[in-house]
Order: structure tokens, then C-alpha cells, then sequence
């Protein structure tokens, strides 16, 4: 008998305004939604951690932010991670090439990733798993740094960017150039990173949609690939939403109220339905 076909349904950037944490709940509530990943230093964070605690049938990790946010340490913990306004850089693949190379920086990271997690676990939320504000938990360094704190956090799954090119490409050819950039990329890295995890005990779903299409995930993209799933464990994620101040400043060109939309379509869910496909949490792994 083949295996069945697993799903989680993950949000990202839970925490980070009003207008997301709504989006989350209702795309939760009212549709498909399974999972959701936390900021700890979103400017609704508190207000996300309330709505958690209320709705113990939503799974909850952390979403690791390293760029384009707020850190959980004070500026002067971290000097060498901030610019003149205490943020984080913007620009993530020069961050990621400073992570990597400059050893002064290293510790810093180490420390603000511990605080993230310390801030988390002050939560009293049971952590699910842990991904990355723009996969950043990819970067070796910091993947190295999540395996060496697993144990302490109760760190037992983590998502893995393996996502098949040929099903995006399929749906919708725009942004080709970012794609392909990124399925290059991930392809390296989400092959190290499985050999890593493995190593270490961690699970993670062995497929997973949704990176290149971020920002965009529309009813229509998930009767494309809804259908197209295989045998076993695979996560898509998404970004819904009802946009405020806070998404416009942050992701602009992202268009959450039509994920959030997608994700309570009725014609998605009889698409589950019709193909069988359970709907499951990290926790389920």
C-alpha cells in the first residue's frame, strides 16, 4: 500500500501586526490553515501569543528573524547586527555572506538566536518547530546553531526547502530568473541541511511548496498543486493576511488578503477531501 499523503499547512510571520495575526486565525478557523510560525519580536507578538494560547489546535514554531526585523537583544548586545536604528540588516544575502566569513559576528548570532528561543519558551507555547524569516535558518552557521540548541528548547522539527522547480514553473513562469536562482541555491543547501538534521535527530516534511511563489499563493496555485502531491509529508506555506501599516512597510508586494482568501476557499477544501489528503500539524510528525 503506498503511503498516505500528509499536509501541513504553515503561516508565516505570526506576530508581526494586527492585520497577520487576524489573517492566521480566521485562515485557521475558517479554512485550511494547520500551522503558523511566531516573530517573538513582532510588533504583535503579544497579541499572537494571546491568540495561540486560546487555539490549542494551531500549532505554533518560531520563525527565526536575523534580517529585515527587530532583535530580541538590545542593540548594544549585538553592535556588529544592527545599523544606527537598532534593526537588523535588510539585505540577506550580504548578511548571510557576513555571517559566514566574519568570526566576530558568529557569537552575536549565536546569542540573538538563543534569544529568540528564550523568548519563545517564555511564551508557555509548546514549540512545534522552528523555520527562518527568508529561510535564513538555512544558512549553515545558523542551522548549525538551531541543532546545537535542539536539545536545550525542545527543538524536534525544523522545515526543509526541498521544493520541486517543475510544479512552479508549471503554474506561473513569472519572476523565472528568482526562481531558478532559488532552486539552485536551495537545492545545495536543503541537501546539507537534510544530512544535518538527520544527523541530529530533527524531523521535517520531505517536500515542501510555497518559496517561490512567496507573497502569491492564490486559489488557483493550490488546485494546481494539491493534486500534484506525493506519498508521505509535505508542507506548504504562505503568508495570509488582512493588510495594515505593518504589512505595507514590511512586505508590500505581498498579496495576503488573497492568500488568506485561497486558504478558506471551499473549492480547496473539497480538493483535499476528494484526494484523500490529511491535513496534520508539526507535532504530528
Amino acid at each position: 500500500m503506498p503511503a498516505p499523503r500528509r499536509l501541513i499547512v504553515s503561516a508565516d510571520d505570526f506576530g508581526m501586526s494586527p492585520g497577520v495575526n487576524a489573517g492566521v486565525l480566521r485562515a485557521h478557523r475558517d479554512g485550511i490553515l494547520t500551522e503558523t510560525s511566531l516573530m517573538v519580536n513582532g510588533a504583535a507578538a503579544s497579541e499572537a501569543v494571546g491568540m495561540a494560547q486560546r487555539t490549542p489546535s494551531l500549532g505554533v514554531g518560531l520563525h527565526l528573524v536575523l534580517v529585515q526585523g527587530r532583535p530580541a537583544l538590545p542593540p548594544h548586545a549585538i553592535p556588529g547586527l544592527v545599523d544606527a536604528a537598532g534593526m537588523l540588516p535588510m539585505e540577506p544575502i550580504p548578511a548571510g555572506v557576513r555571517y559566514f566569513f566574519v568570526p566576530a559576528l558568529r557569537q552575536q548570532v549565536r546569542r540573538e538566536i538563543a534569544a529568540q528561543l528564550d523568548r519563545f519558551a517564555a511564551s508557555g507555547l509548546p514549540l512545534s518547530h522552528v523555520d527562518g524569516h527568508l529561510t535564513i535558518h538555512m544558512h549553515p552557521f545558523v542551522l548549525d546553531v538551531l541543532c546545537q540548541l535542539a536539545p536545550r528548547y525542545g527543538l524536534r522539527a525544523m522545515r526543509l526547502p526541498l521544493e520541486p522547480l517543475r510544479h512552479s514553473i508549471g503554474f506561473d513562469r513569472r519572476f523565472l530568473g528568482r526562481k531558478l536562482g532559488e532552486g539552485f541555491i536551495f537545492s545545495i543547501l536543503g541537501r546539507y541541511a537534510r544530512r544535518v538534521l538527520l544527523r541530529h535527530g530533527i524531523r521535517f516534511p520531505r517536500r515542501m511548496y510555497g518559496m517561490h511563489q512567496t507573497g502569491h499563493i492564490s486559489e488557483e496555485y493550490l488546485l494546481h498543486i494539491l493534486p500534484r502531491l506525493r506519498p508521505g509529508v509535505t508542507e506548504i506555506y504562505c503568508h495570509p493576511g488582512i493588510t495594515d501599516d505593518e504589512i505595507r512597510r514590511w512586505t508590500p508586494t505581498y498579496e495576503r488578503d488573497r492568500e488568506l482568501e485561497a486558504l478558506t476557499s471551499p473549492r480547496v477544501r473539497e480538493t483535499i477531501e476528494r484526494e484523500g489528503i490529511e491535513l496534520i500539524r508539526y507535532r504530528d510528525l
